[in-house]
């Protein structure tokens, strides 16, 4: 037999650590050269400066002879992080973009040498068991009442909504009407605020569901008076509804009021859906976790832990208050989960998902709960809490700033006093451009807002200081 060719030793087996061992010095060298080569939260010089080093590191991609193992890693492990967008920098604030713990980091690359397949049992065994019992184990933090809550993992926000869209579309599914049963039903009748994630109208493209009535949010959250209204004009001209609410907007953070919201739902015989990507982590604090109250009397619940969570992309769930919200999921495929397998008792983690093949994100997210605990995340949420009310009592005792509205979470809205809408958006770009600090920005009804949004618990008040004085040393005069 031939010998494989240098660079192609496997990750698994008990020959794969001594294999990867060697190939994780180059990768830590390569994270450090290019971090110090950057030397800031963003690389300087715009996106044809970046495409232009990426290019010239990286020719030929895909040479006719490779350069080995060690050079290949380096070379593009080095042009990568001297060309990332580094979310552990306190000045890298655009985004829900988070620093990942090197704890979950080093869990996920135990996850990649492993490589189980999270769509069969005999590709996951012990995967699949510790999926189940840590993703019972965050339920049952979003549904503390409820017998047997559960959550589906997902690849973020996204991903949850659809799903939780495409659940609320089954329950409210049935094939005709009491008079005609030929008749089809009416669809699902999709309500949620402006301020809610743009994948909710895009889910109801996806899934074929009419276009979601968008209610106003001038003042960054969905009221009860507004919904009240608008499902008491939808009595008996639409068929089943589905209210979705924010628990944590990407434009400010902003929080609507859940329990309220819960009420008009449950007068108007809606369903109901909470996004809480974002703000889903206060349920790790005990100082903070009241601002959800009322999110254990949604039907769904979205949780992401790649944003007030510090795990690697992607850590998203879905959770509900028990496994029958789940049926409509439920699919077969004979090599997969066939039926007398699964009554032979191998789980069936097909109907566990809408993707056939998925990576064991769990690992990580597992690793950091047991390692940390609640109280320890619920440190960390604080901490980063802590900061963003700090950003604001700097920008408020500032006379040269404005600020939009006091922090709900960890993003804080301002902007130079009296700058107008083209002069914030230069601002935010010079500052991209030379790479001194990743700023995001905010339309709302007053107009234009820098946005930063703390997600690093490490970050100090020095740290804030500087990012002001970057974007005032930006300001025209």
């Amino acid at each position: 037999m031939t010998v494989p060719p240098a660079g192609t030793a496997l990750a698994g087996g008990t020959n794969g650590p001594r294999a990867l061992r060697p190939l994780l010095d180059t990768v830590l060298d390569a994270l450090t050269t290019g971090a110090e080569d950057r030397a800031g939260p963003l690389p300087p010089g715009g996106p044809d400066t970046v495409t232009r080093a990426v290019r010239d590191a990286c020719h030929p991609v895909f040479p006719d002879h490779g350069t080995g193992p060690h050079a290949a890693l380096r070379t593009l492990v080095h042009t990568l992080a001297a060309g990332a967008a580094d979310p552990a920098d306190p000045h890298c604030a655009a985004h829900l973009h988070c620093p990942p713990l090197a704890l979950a980091t080093a869990a996920d690359l135990a996850a990649c040498a492993l490589n189980p397949s999270m769509d069969s049992w005999d590709q996951a065994p012990a995967a699949s068991v510790l999926e189940a019992l840590t993703s019972r184990a965050l339920a049952a933090l979003v549904y503390p009442q409820a017998t047997d809550p559960d959550a589906l993992i997902t690849t973020g926000g996204t991903e949850s909504n659809q799903l939780a869209l495409l659940l609320a579309r089954e329950a409210a599914a049935p094939a005709g009407t009491a008079t005609d049963p030929h008749r089809p039903a009416r669809p699902l009748q999709i309500v949620c605020g402006a301020n809610a994630h743009h994948s909710i109208p895009r889910s109801a493209w996806l899934l074929g569901l009419p276009q979601p009535l968008t209610l106003p949010t001038p003042d960054g959250i969905l009221t009860p008076d507004t919904v009240h209204t608008c499902l008491a004009n939808l009595a008996g001209r639409a068929g089943p509804v589905l209210l979705t609410a924010t628990a944590g907007t990407t434009d400010s953070g902003a929080i609507d009021p859940l329990a309220d919201l819960a009420d008009v739902a449950a007068q108007h015989g809606a369903r109901f859906h909470i996004d809480a990507a974002y703000g889903g982590a206060l349920l790790f604090s005990d100082t903070h976790r009241s601002a959800l109250h009322g999110l254990a009397r949604a039907h769904t619940v979205g949780l992401d832990l790649h944003k007030l969570g510090w795990q690697p992309v992607a850590a998203g769930l879905l959770a509900v208050p028990g496994p029958a919200t789940l049926a409509p999921l439920a699919h077969q495929a004979d090599y997969l989960n066939a039926d007398d397998d699964t009554e032979a008792g191998l789980p069936d983690l097909l109907s566990r998902s809408l993707r056939t093949t998925r990576r064991p994100d769990i690992l990580k997210i597992a690793v950091t709960l047991k390692a940390l605990g609640r109280h320890g995340l619920g440190e960390l949420v604080d901490h980063t809490l802590a900061a963003a009310q700090t950003l604001a009592d700097l920008i408020e005792a500032h006379p040269r700033y404005e600020l939009h509205s006091r922090p709900a979470l960890s993003t804080v809205l301002f902007r130079p006093t009296g700058a107008d809408d083209t002069t914030l958006a230069t601002i935010r770009r010079t500052l991209l451009t030379d790479g001194q600090a990743v700023l995001g920005r905010a339309t709302t009804p007053t107009g234009l807002w820098l946005k930063a949004t703390l997600l690093n618990p490490h970050t100090q008040p020095g740290d804030l200081t500087t990012l002001l004085k970057l974007v005032e040393g930006h300001t025209p005069r």
